[in-house]
């Protein structure tokens, strides 16, 4: 048996104390003093944080209350008007209908939502980290073996600065590196040369989105100001997903589908 398991075991034995749950309410009820008084102390960035994450769960809350209020509600029919006579004893009464969590239309919307980010690539071939990161022997020995260089396309930052080699996990190549790429809009029917604003994610590994590594089927964000797409609220759209359809590395150049 695992080291650690000896509270489990203790209650197997000799069960639990008496005044378990006693204890158990007690310090639930305590929770919110504690939550408040750590609210209080809390500065800076951490409080901001803080107070974003208590302001959304409150949110999260009174959703959830008014989905049970609406559960039993009762609204008014205005068309409901029976046909032919009514009995007196029906007269005052109102046709009456029960208010249901999910409507067939937000479930309509759902679909919308859901089939709305439809990918052109949904599955792709499979990169082993093998084939992206080359081994690098480094030091006077040639025996360290901790460095990595990327063998596929990838996207740095504007402000990327390099570390110092000393300390250089991971090196993206000079020549691999693409700022710009030929994005297909599928309703224009239309081929833009757009600056890439970020890897959005790769579905090799969370670790090659983290690095800006570009694979086939990979989802970038695009700056697409120059098309002039405006939202229905008449604000200018900035940035747009596209995925890579094109394997960048044999290429030379990125190609990719926006995703409308």
């Amino acid at each position: 048996m695992p080291q650690n398991e000896y509270i489990e075991l203790a209650r197997k034995r000799h069960g639990q104390r008496l005044d378990h749950f006693e204890r158990m309410r007690k310090r639930e009820a305590r929770k919110p003093h504690a939550l408040a008084q750590k609210a209080k102390k809390l500065k800076g960035i951490k409080a901001k944080l803080y107070h974003k994450q208590r302001y959304s769960e409150k949110v999260q809350m009174q959703k959830t209350l008014k989905m049970h209020e609406k559960k039993k509600s009762k609204t008014k029919k205005e068309d409901a008007v029976p046909e032919g006579a009514v009995p007196a004893y029906l007269l005052e009464r109102e046709g009456q209908s029960r208010a249901k969590i999910l409507s067939n239309m937000v479930k309509q919307k759902r679909k919308e939502k859901a089939g709305k980010w439809t990918v052109p690539l949904p599955k792709v071939r499979a990169v082993g980290e093998e084939e992206v990161f080359k081994v690098l022997r480094t030091g006077k020995s040639r025996k360290k073996g901790w460095k990595r260089m990327i063998t596929k396309a990838c996207y740095v930052g504007e402000n990327f600065t390099r570390k110092p080699a000393k300390f250089e996990r991971f090196i993206r190549p000079m020549g691999l590196r693409f700022k710009k790429a030929h994005v297909t809009h599928p309703e224009l029917k239309a081929t833009f040369c757009l600056p890439i604003i970020g890897v959005k994610k790769n579905p090799q590994s969370p670790m090659f989105t983290q690095l800006g590594v570009i694979t086939k089927g990979t989802v970038v964000e695009v700056n697409v100001s120059e098309l002039g797409l405006v939202t229905q609220g008449g604000k200018v759209v900035w940035g747009k997903y596209a995925q890579v359809t094109n394997n960048p590395e044999n290429d030379g150049c990125i190609n990719a589908v926006l995703l409308v």
